[in-house]
């Protein structure tokens, strides 16, 4: 590693040679993330015993992660920053450390989060968004990358029946971004005041399921509605969807306090159950009382690829009915994260909301003009600074073609439906998720002979122990809590191997044996 503002002896500058520099890097690093890729590849030999590789020393280390309380890792991880840079050995070593400590998602005992490793496609994408290492803020400095957004975001409104001349949408750094993005457009849009004077005595409120994400309460607090603003409304306790009845009771409820209802959220795959509302009705609600109408596609969404699974009326069927919807292909599809996009009916909208005059960023003419299109994209969102997230969905398009997403969704339905039926042969396993299974997770309690404890504190702590006994065996799930006391949530996708999730439900049945549950 070197830095010279050196001169030649003729008084020009030294050449330049940072791609030598990138290409030596390049190499170096791909020799440390080929074997941990590998790594994952391998691992699937043993996956089907309900065991993954175990490695030995001071702690059991599998494949999929070498688990440490944060106090220990930060002694292994030696966190300090040198006066003097360590060059590239320095480098490869803090890279060594990264790999080893990190949960490596190319595993395919990860099942712990609604997302899991990307595929070639997606790092080659990444490499090629650091290399630009330009912000999609303005047209000037990125323009491939804005019209490959513009597109892509066109693309994904239309598969949600938005087909309008003025359908689009812009990319979001995450699906709470898009949420509360959202919620600012319908505010702007419907009470245009409160652009410049803010809320003053207007009492807004929204609603979302019960069941819904948490990005909503917490936008209330960041835009000033406060999280009292935001109703929960109840679901039906057999599917987890959102009760229209109730939500109608509500927003009649909350007129009736002088309260001024503007905003729904439903719920297109919960992070819990994976249910999805019932857009129809809700729709219904919303345009006999001048809601904006939100779908928070952000698990869900994806779904959307499989025309088949999304027009179910358990599932998408009415998107088109609403608004604006979330969605996040970084979930669902496989692409890096972060990969998200707010999808709306009527950009025209959009713009009139969120715009701003900044003239020494937006240089565009005819800011009069309400039907001009924006490629100023920031223009068109609440951040600045931009990365040009839409690019790794567009490659992904590209190399693999909408017909393999397709049946990635399709496969991940089915590898849902497997677990579930290896649940429902064992009787150790209460199923408690909703049926025909909604989404892509699976949850259920570990009972052994389908006896479950009275004691709430009981079957959380054994939910909780063999959570953690599965990280040993090279799987990770996640638990939620339930009325029972916590259960078990698995998440699986299209590349979820059969042989792994059999060892799953081994894996378990061993773990709770160890434990003399």
């Amino acid at each position: 590693m070197t830095i010279s503002t050196s001169s030649l002896a003729n008084g020009t500058e030294a050449p330049v040679s940072r791609a030598d520099e990138v290409k030596d890097l390049l190499t170096a690093i791909e020799d440390l993330i080929i074997p941990f890729i590998q790594a994952a590849d391998s691992d699937t030999a043993t996956k089907h015993a309900g065991n993954g590789q175990s490695f030995n020393g001071d702690v059991v280390r599998t494949v999929l992660v070498e688990p440490h309380a944060p106090k220990e890792l930060e002694k292994l991880l030696g966190l300090l920053v040198p006066e003097k840079g360590t060059g590239k050995e320095g480098l490869l070593d803090a890279v060594r450390k990264v790999l080893r400590y990190s949960v490596n998602t190319w595993d395919q005992g990860f099942m712990d989060k609604l997302y899991a490793s990307t595929n070639a496609v997606g790092l080659v994408s990444e490499l090629l968004l650091a290399t630009l290492n330009t912000n999609s803020h303005v047209y000037q400095v990125s323009p491939a990358l804005t019209l490959i957004e513009k597109h892509t975001s066109k693309y994904l409104a239309s598969l949600f029946g938005f087909t309008s001349p003025h359908s689009g949408g812009i990319s979001q750094p995450g699906g709470s971004a898009s949420n509360s993005t959202s919620l600012v457009i319908a505010r702007n849009t419907l009470f245009p005041s409160t652009k410049t004077d803010g809320l003053g005595s207007l009492k807004l409120r929204l609603f979302t399921s019960a069941h819904g994400h948490y990005s909503f309460e917490k936008a209330a607090q960041m835009f000033g509605l406060g999280s009292n603003a935001v109703i929960p409304v109840p679901v039906d306790p057999s599917t987890g969807r959102m009760l229209p009845s109730e939500l109608e009771r509500l927003v009649q409820e909350s007129k009736a306090r002088g309260e001024i209802p503007f905003f729904v959220n439903a719920t297109a795959g919960t992070t819990v159950l994976g249910s999805f509302d019932p857009i129809p009705e809700i729709s219904a609600i919303c345009k006999a009382h001048n809601l904006w109408l939100h779908i928070d596609g952000s698990w869900g969404g994806s779904v959307i690829f499989n025309s088949a699974l999304a027009q179910s009326p358990l599932r998408l069927k009415g998107a088109e009915l609403a608004d604006s919807i979330a969605i996040t292909p970084h979930k669902m599809l496989g692409v890096p994260m972060t990969c998200s996009f707010l999808l709306c009916r009527d950009m025209r909208l959009v713009r009139k909301a969120m715009t701003l005059p900044a003239g020494y960023l937006f240089h565009s003419e005819g800011e009069e003009e309400e039907d001009r299109e924006i490629y100023d994209l920031a223009d068109l969102t609440p951040q600045c600074g931009r990365r040009g997230d839409s690019l790794k969905l567009f490659l992904s398009l590209s190399y693999y073609g909408s017909e393999y997403f397709s049946q990635l969704v399709q496969r991940g339905f089915e590898n849902a439906e497997f677990v579930l039926s290896l649940l429902k042969t064992s009787p150790d396993f209460i199923p408690i998720s909703p049926e025909p299974l909604p989404c892509l997770q699976v949850c259920f309690y570990f009972a052994r002979g389908g006896v479950l404890s009275k004691d709430k504190n009981q079957v959380t702590q054994t939910t909780r122990k063999i959570t953690e006994g599965l990280i040993k065996r090279g799987f990770m799930v996640d638990y939620a809590p339930g009325e029972k006391g916590s259960f078990f949530r698995v998440v699986v996708n299209g590349n979820t191997r059969t042989g792994t999730l059999e060892g799953l439900v081994t894996a378990i049945e061993a773990v709770a044996a160890d434990l003399g549950v």
